[in-house]
């Protein structure tokens, strides 16, 4: 069942049976259902990520909010059992999920950043070189670059520009994500997928990151989730709410917080659920 049916050409915001005003979509969700196994988790979701926007995924614990981030890199395929039905286009066109198209391929293209930060045990410059090596790229002027220029964007360039042979391990928590971030950025990815970036971060951190990621958005893509209604507010562009594997509700974010269309919406913002 397809809950939000999306028109480029509608009123902004939207409910069930209603329809949204919409940028241009990077990748789009559309008709998206995922099984584990026998069991549906996620049921018909049509979501449009826009570009150059950061879009947040909110809802209860269990509503299918990371099982829909992994699709988009596919990163369910890593397990046996696991199946898609739908599509997830990348510029109207590439159907992601396709069987035709390496899961390698649509990871250097879809990059990703995880609740705890997981730096490879390797040095500083080499967890950012990896995805370069692992394209076959071998020309050390070509990765000199790439790193540094990752590690800038990443805000992370001045403070580890004399530590790059040093492990990885010894940055701050901080720090570690931020690299993890410069890491997946070195591959030049179109959409950034964030789940739960800050969770396990002190509030200097957080705010560090969410500011990372306001300035990202000029250069790609990003599709992030939070549990977090504060966060979601302060640094997304579009909120979709998801309840039990369906998506119930997507806008522009001022407007899904101040008039939500959905009763159920409603009530999980103002902390009647949840």
């Amino acid at each position: 069942m397809v809950r939000d049916a999306v028109n480029r050409n509608a009123t902004p915001g939207a409910g069930i049976g209603q329809t949204v005003e919409i940028e241009k979509a990077k990748v789009e969700a559309s008709n998206l259902s995922f099984y584990y196994g026998d069991n549906r988790v996620l049921n018909g979701v049509s979501l449009p990520i826009n570009e150059h926007k950061v879009t947040a995924l909110i809802g209860p614990s269990g509503c299918g909010k990371t099982t829909l981030l992994r699709c988009f890199n596919r990163m369910h395929d890593l397990y046996p059992g696991n199946r898609y039905e739908g599509k997830i286009l990348l510029d109207s066109a590439v159907n992601l999920l396709s069987k035709k198209i390496d899961p390698i391929e649509v990871r250097m293209r879809v990059g990703m950043v995880f609740q705890r930060p997981n730096p490879f045990p390797k040095s500083i410059y080499e967890n950012v070189a990896y995805g370069l090596r692992v394209q076959g790229e071998k020309r050390r002027r070509v990765i000199d670059e790439k790193v540094e220029r990752s590690l800038r964007s990443a805000a992370l360039w001045d403070e580890v520009k004399d530590r790059l042979s040093e492990v990885a391990n010894a940055l701050s928590g901080g720090q570690q994500q931020r690299l993890c971030i410069a890491r997946a950025l070195a591959t030049d990815p179109e959409l950034m997928l964030f789940d739960e970036p800050t969770s396990a971060l002190d509030p200097i951190a957080t705010a560090s990151i969410e500011d990372l990621m306001a300035s990202l958005k000029e250069k790609v893509t990003i599709l992030v989730v939070t549990h977090s209604m504060q966060q979601a507010a302060r640094i997304s562009d579009y909120t979709a709410f998801m309840y039990l594997g369906e998506l119930m509700e997507f806008g522009p974010t001022q407007q899904m917080f101040q008039e939500p269309q959905q009763q159920r919406t409603r009530d999980y913002i103002s902390g009647r659920f949840g």
